[in-house]
């Protein structure tokens, strides 16, 4: 990644923010990159099986825009399709916030990224997807070496260790998962869905999250971690930034 220049960018960005870690990372990347920022995206989806939108503890995105001190366009789907959803969350960013560019954390979903792009095209914004074909191993040690601090908040893959959830992965974890991965198949970043995370802090955040919780067993290879408290905390020397 470039280091920040101080050179601001002509393009107002928005960003599709689901609370894990390829969205924060892709975040990081436009602001250190010195795009001028409008408004975090999150859409809720109405359903839990959706395909295009992260489910788990969205609304704990509201919390971490706090955290990062940045306006937020929060949107509950109705009847409507996904497109139609993000169609609706991607006007409402462009006009409240004058945003002419989209990031997004995409890293392999051709399904997700064809149809964002689709979308954002259609409303006039020029779409970045920093993290598209990133090596996926070496992208879950820059996390942790960079100071993303995240937690797993499900597991749904032979292999990965129930004793992850809820627990900030250090960079021995990373190494664990990533020779895991390599014996039982699953993506190393869980791309396909074997995991969950939820950012807990991040190098721009002026806040960070705590989270309690414990494991809930759901199947053999499934669980989830069941939150019961979250609070946000005043970091010393956080980061002031300018939109």
């Amino acid at each position: 990644m470039r280091p920040f220049s101080g050179e601001s960018s002509p393009r107002r960005v928005c960003a599709l923010f689901s609370g894990g870690k390829d969205s924060t990372y892709a975040l990081h990347w436009a602001l250190l990159k010195g795009f001028s920022f409008g408004c975090l995206i999150t859409v809720k989806p109405r359903s839990e099986d959706s395909m295009m939108f992260h489910v788990p503890y969205v609304e704990l995105t509201k919390l971490q825009a706090e955290a990062l001190g940045l306006p937020q366009v929060f949107y509950e789907q109705g009847p409507e399709s996904d497109l139609d959803a993000l169609k609706r969350a991607l006007t409402a960013a462009r006009e409240a916030h004058g945003c002419t560019a989209l990031v997004t954390g995409a890293l392999s979903s051709d399904y997700q990224r064809l149809r964002i792009s689709l979308v954002a095209e259609e409303q006039g914004l020029e779409v970045f997807n920093p993290l598209w074909r990133k090596n996926q191993e070496e992208y879950m040690r820059e996390l942790v070496r960079q100071g993303f601090r995240f937690i797993l908040t499900s597991l749904s893959a032979k292999g990965l260790d129930p004793g992850l959830l809820g627990r900030e992965l250090g960079q021995e974890d990373v190494e664990a998962i990533i020779s895991s991965s390599r014996v039982h198949g699953f993506n190393p970043a869980f791309e396909g869905g074997e995991a969950e995370t939820l950012v807990v802090d991040a190098p721009l955040f002026r806040k960070e999250m705590r989270v309690e919780g414990y494991p809930v067993k759901v199947s053999e290879y499934n669980w989830v971690f069941n939150i019961t408290r979250v609070e946000l905390l005043e970091k010393r020397g956080a980061r002031e930034w300018s939109r």
